[in-house]
């Protein structure tokens, strides 16, 4: 994530922030442009109650807020003039959302979105198609937001057909926590499910069927063994022995595509934190005890393109992460370990992604 500004006072602002700590203007995220920016009201719109945002220099530009902002106040992007749809571009792919009728929902629907528009910064970014069914009926991209109801039958995370549902209930804290500690994970954020279940929107987008599939089973598996089977097996004995030395996370050995999920998740974990070091001007020179310095990794010199740079810059920052976090008695933020086999999966991804990009430039 980038380091934003506001634009009339210079105070450093965040991806979710709607108002200017300091001077109090509105902010909003411009997707069209992938920035924070202040924005103010230029007129009342007559024809739909709504108003017209003048973004300030340098951004300039004429905005209405989205309607899940005027209705809701969920959302922080805005809609460029010239766009007919009263939804952003990320409210837009909603299908579904939560029954509004308590405040415990909305503020829940409110984190869930933080975490997709997080997603979608990054996906956008990296140049990855993302449409709505509207546009693309066969391969668009939607999200239902719904929550278990009494006597009904559970929601469960998951993807189906570019349809991505998660449980909003993941929004809270204790909740996510005591099903990960009852699920055996190390790792478990509602920002964690989107990037996992977009991998399997994106596997069929960009692996399935093309000329890659061959060389994506022969480092993740065959994708066409049973599921069902592999899902009761994983749940009945646990993963495997030695599963570490082949897989992101324990969950990843349960299918191949449940590998490949986990595999493009953590990349794209990766791509944000890396990105976000950048923006800070990170640089790292760790001074083991009673040893020489190690090389300096500077994050403001890297190439977020070149995949071993990735890695060279990313375990030295999860090592200093980890080591902060334990400074002060928190659990790591990284509990992870990639071994060589592993991060080959990771390069594949890269390579899928980089391929992407490319054809999405020309």
């Amino acid at each position: 994530m980038k380091i934003f500004r506001c634009d009339g006072c210079d105070q450093v602002v965040y991806f979710e922030s709607v108002r200017c700590t300091r001077c109090g203007r509105t902010l909003a995220f411009l997707p069209d442009r992938g920035i924070v920016a202040a924005v103010e009201v230029e007129a009342e719109d007559a024809a739909d109650d709504g108003l017209a945002w003048r973004a300030l220099a340098p951004a300039k530009g004429r905005y209405r807020p989205c309607r899940n902002s005027t209705e809701h106040a969920v959302c922080n992007w805005a809609v460029p003039a010239a766009d007919d749809d009263e939804y952003c571009r990320a409210c837009r792919l909603n299908h579904t959302i939560p029954n509004l009728d308590t405040a415990d929902a909305k503020e829940a629907w409110h984190r869930v979105e933080i975490a997709k528009r997080r997603l979608l910064y990054t996906l956008l970014g990296l140049g990855l198609p993302v449409e709505t069914k509207r546009e693309n009926p066969d391969g668009g991209l939607a999200f239902d937001f719904l929550a278990d109801s009494a006597g009904g039958e559970p929601v469960f995370t998951g993807h189906n057909d570019g349809l991505i549902t998660i449980n909003i209930a993941e929004a809270d804290d204790p909740f996510r926590e005591k099903i990960r500690e009852q699920m055996g994970e190390a790792y478990r954020t509602v920002l964690g499910h989107f990037r996992h279940e977009s991998g399997h929107y994106y596997w069929e987008r960009l692996v399935d069927g093309g000329p890659r599939v061959d060389a994506f089973r022969a480092l993740f598996g065959d994708e066409q063994q049973d599921y069902d089977q592999a899902r009761q097996r994983h749940y009945a004995g646990g993963p495997p022995a030695g599963w570490w030395e082949r897989h992101v996370s324990a969950y990843a050995s349960m299918h191949p595509w449940e590998d490949w999920a986990e595999t493009w998740a953590h990349y794209l974990h990766m791509l944000d934190g890396l990105e976000t070091a950048r923006a800070y001007g990170m640089s790292l020179r760790p001074v083991p005890a009673g040893a020489e310095p190690e090389p300096a990794v500077r994050a403001t010199r890297l190439d977020l393109h070149a995949f071993d740079e990735l890695m060279k810059a990313w375990i030295p920052l999860t090592v200093a992460l980890n080591s902060m976090n334990r400074s002060f008695g928190m659990p790591d933020p990284y509990p992870f370990v990639l071994t060589d086999t592993a991060v080959a999966k990771l390069r594949f991804v890269h390579e899928i992604v980089e391929a992407q990009a490319r054809a999405a430039a020309t």
